[in-house]
């Protein structure tokens, strides 16, 4: 079972195609049929519709609307657990496309999650909480048989839905939710960092090895798969909507896909690994801060400059660089920036002064907040060398760094992991026009994050 972090989503989702596949009873057994009872449900009261907003329509409608339901923990939240799931809109363009298809013959419940191959808007997270919905008794039974074997403390908890469907069980609480809301653990073999419908290389690697489905898809279309891009969904949409055949030969090849779970352990994207940097590197790497007396600008700033020093001398000197690797390629600029923030929290949280980094892990910024309001803050980007965006960042930063009244004070850190090129004498470069026009500017730390030989081998 996955082991949440419970103030912020991690980025994997539940994917359908992997509950048959699921060791545990009542995924691969209940999961499953709840999923394929639920979308039957909704395919006939489709076809038996004949206006929008007859009585078949609204019922479908209540059965294809899916709330978040927050307990997982998982999604692309940044700041927070909680999300909002479908809304109207989405709900509405799910039932005309699933109505369309519906219309083609096609009665299989897959074809919701096929769905998300073409449609806009209709991404991972819709993805897995459509599937949590429709599973959550199942998730629920499997935490009971779970949690029954674990010493950890249970309340009684009602989880509420926006669609009226209410679920009573004793489960963990978590600290971080206004009121105590409830964690829902998930098995991590049907988690995915993207589930199978949105995976294009695994979806056209199934198409390539399939004597059958090749010949079932013309040249133009198979290209179009090979190309593994968004811009052409519509033509796939057209293509794979023009009769039953072709849409049941989508479905071939989400079924013929490798239905892989995520790997915990080697993490590739970075999605676990900082979390145990957060627990160890104050212990095995201490650092003294002296906390401050008065939270003035200088002395906020020398904290958070011996904070990055600090995470310098980890990547540099004691291989931490080993972490911003998988299978010796770099992970994602996510990890790199989880990573600087897991060794930030750990270093303010055992100096117990009151600078508190806060994480947005989804587009970059790491910010520190003095605990006495909004004011003092101090922002850090960390970004790799091989962004492509790297020196154009550098001068958005600055920009933000000018208009926020709130930020007192920017810094770049660029973690050399290849591919820097020229991009380190044009941050340079920008950094000194900015300073000449009178700017304020963001000093750039680069850190030299290439993988380190060990002692042994030296």
């Amino acid at each position: 079972m996955l082991d949440p972090t419970l103030n912020v989503d991690t980025a994997l989702f539940i994917d359908p195609m992997l509950l048959t596949h699921s060791r545990h009873p009542e995924i691969c057994g209940g999961a499953r049929r709840s999923y394929e009872t639920h979308f039957d449900r909704a395919i006939k009261l489709l076809a038996g519709s004949r206006a929008k907003g007859d009585t078949a329509w609204r019922n479908a409608e209540r059965l294809l609307s899916f709330p978040e339901i927050n307990g997982t923990c998982l999604g692309y939240g940044t700041n927070s657990v909680a999300g909002s799931g479908s809304g109207p809109q989405a709900t509405a363009s799910l039932m005309d496309t699933a109505r369309d298809i519906v219309a083609l013959g096609i009665t299989d419940p897959d074809l919701f999650a096929a769905m998300a191959l073409f449609e806009e808007g209709f991404g991972p997270d819709r993805i897995s909480d459509m599937t949590t919905n429709v599973i959550v008794e199942d998730l629920l039974a499997f935490n009971a048989r779970i949690l029954a074997t674990l010493d950890i403390p249970l309340q009684s908890h009602t989880i509420q839905l926006k669609n009226g469907k209410r679920y009573s069980a004793q489960l963990p609480s978590n600290p971080f939710v206004r009121g105590s809301g409830p964690i829902i653990l998930v098995p991590t073999d049907i988690l995915r960092a993207l589930p199978i419908a949105k995976d294009w290389a695994d979806i056209s690697d199934a198409a390539s090895h399939n004597s059958a489905l090749r010949s079932r898809v013309n040249d133009h279309i198979a290209e179009l798969w090979r190309t593994r891009t968004l811009k052409d969904k519509d033509q796939l949409k057209r293509w794979a909507m023009s009769d039953a055949g072709a849409f049941e030969t989508v479905l071939e090849m989400m079924r013929g896909a490798n239905p892989k779970p995520y790997d915990m352990a080697g993490d590739p994207i970075g999605e676990l690994v900082w979390r145990r940097i957060a627990e160890d590197i104050a212990a095995s790497a201490p650092l003294y801060i002296e906390p401050l007396r008065v939270p003035d600008t200088a002395g906020i700033c020398e904290i958070v400059e011996r904070i990055i020093a600090q995470f310098r001398f980890l990547i540099e000197d004691r291989r931490l660089s080993e972490e911003l690797y998988h299978q010796n390629k770099p992970r994602p600029e996510k990890s790199a920036q989880r990573l600087f923030f897991a060794v930030a929290y750990a270093y303010c949280k055992a100096n117990n002064i009151d600078l508190t980094p806060e994480a947005d892990t989804g587009n970059g910024p790491v910010d520190f907040k003095m605990s006495i309001g909004f004011a003092g803050r101090v922002l850090v980007e960390i970004k790799l060398s091989t962004n492509n965006k790297l020196v154009a960042g550098y001068t958005k930063q600055l920009k933000r760094y000018r208009d926020a009244e709130e930020t007192i004070a920017g810094y770049y850190v660029v973690l050399d992991v290849g591919q820097m090129g020229r991009k380190h004498e044009e941050l340079v470069a920008a950094r000194n026009d900015a300073a000449l026009a009178g700017q304020r500017v963001s000093p750039i730390e680069i850190i030299d994050g290439t993988r380190r030989v060990s002692a042994s081998k030296l």
